[in-house]
């Protein structure tokens, strides 16, 4: 269970305190090291994957962590923006929708996991993380007194609502298929519930 894999999908969970904490010090130098830890966790989000196919180290305590690790690396970034102020205003809807999506999802694969139906990741997800993560990148070091070249608040805000965007529409298209499923796994109303055979007294006399 302990292969290298798994330790990566570990260490991006294990990343999360050590970012909320250095987000919590006032200072931009301690925001860009957060940054540093961010990127790293987003890199072991992609690197974990290829490593379990490459070294055939799939397990089952690797499909459970790697989805949840990512989960987790968003949600904590996050509240911890809204907390410190770069995530304000009517962005801040924007996360709720990100994180609403997250948990529906989650959900979602739950149900259909106990129908033994697996769900692909679609290319527009994958997009949709992409551009999650490059907005959540930005927001970190984003400071209204900081002397950046760009406005990196202005930025990450922008891709923040274009990641929102493309989370409905991917978590529209996984609730249809699991609405679809549902409907399947439902017994139809027309036939009879079925009874325990039992025997007539005609057919004990006949025996």
């Amino acid at each position: 269970m302990l292969n290298f894999a798994n330790i990566l999908t570990m260490s991006r969970i294990a990343a999360i305190p050590a970012i909320v904490g250095l987000l919590l010090i006032q200072g931009l130098v301690w925001h860009w090291i957060a940054l540093a830890l961010f990127i790293l966790a987003c890199v072991t989000d992609w690197f974990d994957g290829y490593v379990a196919r490459r070294l055939d180290q799939v397990s089952p305590l690797g499909r459970f962590l790697d989805p949840i690790a990512d989960k987790l690396v968003v949600a904590a970034v996050l509240l911890i923006l809204v907390s410190i102020g770069h995530i304000d205003g009517w962005s801040i809807l924007a996360a709720l929708v990100i994180l609403c999506r997250e948990i529906l999802v989650s959900g979602l694969r739950e149900f259909l996991a106990e129908l033994r139906v697996g769900v692909p990741v679609s290319m527009l997800a994958k997009w949709k993380t992409a551009v999650q993560m490059i907005a959540l990148g930005f927001l970190i070091v984003a400071k209204p007194e900081s002397e950046l070249p760009i406005n990196a608040m202005l930025i990450g805000e922008i891709l923040l609502w274009i990641a929102a965007a493309m989370t409905v529409i991917t978590g529209y298209d996984y609730m249809t298929i699991g609405l679809k499923h549902m409907a399947a796994s439902q017994p139809s109303k027309s036939q009879p519930p079925k009874s325990e055979p039992h025997s007539t007294p005609d057919a004990r006399q006949t025996r």
